[in-house]
């Protein structure tokens, strides 16, 4: 391993648990450690844990664990010389993409995790706290309370508000002081916004918005036509090599400060399924790769009104719509509404997976001038039993008061 890793992950590295597993296993976890300092604190805590119970498991019981996969592993043909011990490269991928058994291999990792992250969650359910996720979105919407989150209605209610104060302006000082109050943590808070919505900066928290990365999309989609234009690139996967090296820079954005934050808006942008043209996909890619990898306790997320997409626009290959078609730029209410209706169910699943989240989250879901709220939260979050019209005000003093500011 010649990339730097916790003492903990190398004492293990060190005594040879990698090379004792199945190969395809252990090049892909030394394939995703090998860039650790990229690697936010909650995914190196997370290989830790992993790497850590399997050393200290009984050699038998992890054997045994690992023999479906040791046999697929067999029946693919994999050996030293198709896949060398501790290298996980695109030649790894190809195989493992053509070979006959790959369902079959795919189906005994997720097995394998299904039975090693239940014991991992444990531990993380233990050390659970209140957390807080705001969901916003803009006054334009087409609909009221009535057909918003039409999707998550069997797991909330609705509660109404009493007054026209915006919702974002009040709640997003909870985040505030929940970030200062916790600034020891850098990514225990995050603000993501498809627009211009949100604070740009607050101490102590991670502040990611579509709009003001608009230098850097700009320079991404150029770099990308000149990259598939001019250079011999393969596929995808060739194309994604050189597409690592096209780091923010400090005048693209403020989070270009710190590497990880770096790596991780470069990833999102890049991530092919439109995060670099459709603003609300952005929020949503970010929200979602937030909790997957950092394990936020404070989120707000803001999501806006996306353009129409223009006809021919060539939006699968990265082609910025503004410069590549002369049609006047046009909002799309309704479309953005649809979207959004898929894009709450979604994020709220993803939160939900993971044991940091269930059972200690309260969920508040606005629209900007709204008449009402959708609440998800445990039994003891009172503001989620309300039964008469509520003043943000007090909405403000519940979610201080749940996560103990």
């Amino acid at each position: 391993m010649s990339g730097k890793v916790s003492p903990l992950l190398q004492r293990v590295i060190d005594g040879g648990l990698f090379d004792r597993l199945p190969v395809t296993f252990g090049t892909y976890a030394f394939d995703q450690i090998k860039e650790w300092d990229l690697l936010f604190p909650a995914e190196q805590s997370y290989f830790e844990r992993l790497f850590g119970l399997l050393d200290r498991s009984e050699a038998k019981r992890v054997e045994e664990l690992f023999a479906p996969l040791r046999q697929i592993e067999q029946k693919m043909g994999v050996n030293e010389k198709v896949w060398p011990k501790r290298q996980f490269s695109l030649d790894q991928v190809d195989f493992l993409n053509r070979n006959a058994h790959y369902p079959e291999w795919r189906k005994a990792v997720a097995d394998l995790f299904g039975r090693l992250d239940p014991l991992l969650e444990e531990e993380i359910a233990r050390k659970g706290r209140p957390r807080l996720v705001v969901v916003s979105s803009p006054a334009e919407l087409p609909v009221g309370p009535d057909r918003m989150w039409t999707r998550l209605r069997e797991y909330g209610r609705v509660v109404a508000l009493e007054g026209q104060e915006s919702a974002l302006a009040r709640l997003t000082p909870v985040a505030e002081l929940y970030s200062a109050k916790n600034a020891a943590s850098r990514y225990e808070t995050w603000l993501i916004d498809a627009g211009e919505s949100l604070p740009a900066a607050v101490a102590g928290a991670v502040s990611v918005s579509y709009a003001r990365l608009a230098r850097y999309r700009s320079r991404l989609m150029q770099e990308v036509n000149r990259l598939v234009n001019s250079e011999q690139i393969r596929g995808p996967r060739q194309l994604a090599a050189k597409l690592k090296e096209l780091k923010l820079s400090a005048a693209e954005g403020e989070v270009a400060r710190d590497p990880v934050l770096a790596e991780f808006v470069r990833a999102i942008l890049l991530a092919g399924n439109g995060t670099l043209l459709v603003n609300n996909t952005f929020a949503e890619w970010a929200t979602v790769q937030a909790v997957r990898r950092a394990r936020p306790s404070v989120v707000l997320v803001w999501f806006g009104i996306r353009n129409k997409v223009k006809p021919f626009s060539s939006l699968l290959i990265y082609a910025d719509q503004e410069q590549s078609n002369p049609i006047p730029t046009q909002m799309d209410t309704l479309g953005s509404y649809v979207d959004l209706e898929v894009f709450y169910q979604y994020v709220w699943q993803e939160f939900e997976k993971y044991a940091e989240y269930r059972r200690n989250t309260v969920y508040l879901f606005l629209g900007e001038g709204m008449d009402g709220m959708f609440v998800i939260a445990p039994p003891d979050f009172s503001l989620g039993s309300a039964n008469e019209p509520l003043k943000m005000a007090r909405i403000v003093e519940q979610a201080k008061d749940w996560l103990n500011l």
